[in-house]
């Protein structure tokens, strides 16, 4: 065993299973392990790496505002807060935003957001507040937020959970409509699901969903950690179906993929909840968070990463699909997020991605039937062709072995 991932599993809560390779350097959509051996990165740290490893305007910013202050917590004022935020804001069309750091953090943002608007407007009687999510989410890992999980694996041995959480089939506006009771706050929903296995909902899903709530007085808040800033081909994967939540929550490429970067976005109504004192972050909002994801906006305009991931996305999809292979159940998502469902009775996704890792293209199995793929989004024609070459070799290397002719003649 590499003494590296060893050491590690000595060392570490093993609460991970990592495929066995070292990585010490990236650049763009390249990763080096520690042998030197290069890999194409079909993963993006889970959409964390949107901008690719090491983007040098992201790396320049983020040495310059270290040199200058780094944390000066939200006891004062920066100067790198207020431009982050007005950024943000002008292109998602809210109207206020709250930072966090994690993902997670800003989904626990939305939910009290939810909770205290529900009390404060709707009036809702208090304590009897619900958040409704769907089936198959992934929110993040808090006790609250696996709470309204349905995967056993985040939920096991965590309880016991919040009341006020409810769960649905995920793409049935109907279950959402019948869902929904006098105290309903919020609809919690993940435009596609990833964690989930990239599951896309049916066309029109999200706009059902929006109409609904907007007739029932019910907040739809809309997680696009990862779906958001390009990922699927548009800026926000709400789009695709021409819908503006109530509230928003966005992480991970905020980041660049140099540091943890969250937001929660919402109309005035739904913000102004929040009164000093009620929530925070010792690290949410800091000068280099706040400097770092003002650029990580600003890179994904000018380099028009949402459209280059439109472009890319529907070649990678249409050539996927093309692939003839007995191993694949579906290949389904949009833009540049991709899942390839295996036939789990034929191969594991799993040994599909050890497969993969050994010819230089690293990606990661989710709910052990599906291989994800979303690379950086400024990744190249040349890039995305040499990676359907090597799923498409991994795919028929796994193949059970055809029934061969028999032999007609003998040795010449």
């Amino acid at each position: 065993m590499n003494p590296t991932i060893e050491r590690e599993n000595r060392y570490s809560a093993h609460n991970y299973h990592p495929l066995p390779v070292v990585l010490v350097r990236g650049e763009a959509a390249y990763v080096w392990d520690d042998a030197g051996k290069r890999y194409l990165d079909m993963m993006s740290a889970y959409s964390a790496v949107s901008h690719g490893h090491a983007h040098p305007r992201l790396v320049g910013v983020l040495a310059e505002q270290a040199a200058r202050l780094g944390i000066a917590s939200r006891a004062f004022h920066s100067d790198r807060l207020a431009p982050f935020l007005e950024r943000a804001c002008e292109l998602t069309g809210q109207e206020s935003a709250l930072p966090m750091n994690t993902g997670a953090e800003a989904v626990e943002t939305a939910m009290k957001a939810a909770r205290k608007w529900a009390y404060d407007v709707k009036g809702v009687p208090a304590g009897r507040a619900e958040i409704i999510a769907a089936r198959g989410n992934f929110h993040g890992r808090t006790i609250a937020i696996v709470g309204m999980s349905s995967d056993p694996g985040y939920r096991e041995g965590f309880g016991p959970f919040p009341p006020g959480l409810a769960v649905i089939p995920y793409g049935d506006a109907r279950a959402l409509e019948a869902a929904i009771q006098p105290h309903t706050a919020a609809f919690l929903v993940e435009p596609i699901q990833g964690e989930g296995g990239i599951v896309v909902p049916p066309p029109g899903y999200l706009a059902a969903c929006a109409e609904i709530c907007r007739r029932h007085r019910v907040l739809l808040i809309c997680d696009e950690i990862q779906t958001g800033l390009g990922r699927t081909g548009k800026l926000l994967a709400a789009e695709h179906d021409s819908v503006k939540p109530d509230g928003l929550v966005l992480g991970k490429a905020l980041g660049g993929g140099l540091l943890p970067v969250s937001l929660f976005l919402a109309r005035r109504e739904v913000m102004d909840v929040f009164e000093p004192g009620n929530h925070g972050s010792t690290f949410g909002g800091n000068p280099l968070a706040a400097a770092v994801g003002l650029e990580a906006l600003n890179v994904i305009v000018d380099e028009r990463l949402v459209e280059r991931s439109a472009e890319s996305g529907r070649y990678f999809m249409t050539a996927l699909q093309r692939l003839d292979s007995p191993l694949i159940v579906e290949v389904r998502g949009k833009g540049l997020f991709i899942g390839i469902e295996i036939d789990p009775a034929r191969a594991s996704a799993r040994t599909v991605c050890e497969r993969l890792m050994d010819r230089g293209l690293l990606s990661k199995e989710t709910h052990k039937t599906v291989v994800r793929l979303a690379p950086p989004l400024a990744i190249g024609r040349e890039q995305l062709d040499w990676a359907i070459e090597q799923i498409r070799a991994t795919l028929a290397e796994l193949e059970e072995p055809r029934e061969r002719p028999a032999a007609t003649g003998g040795i010449r």
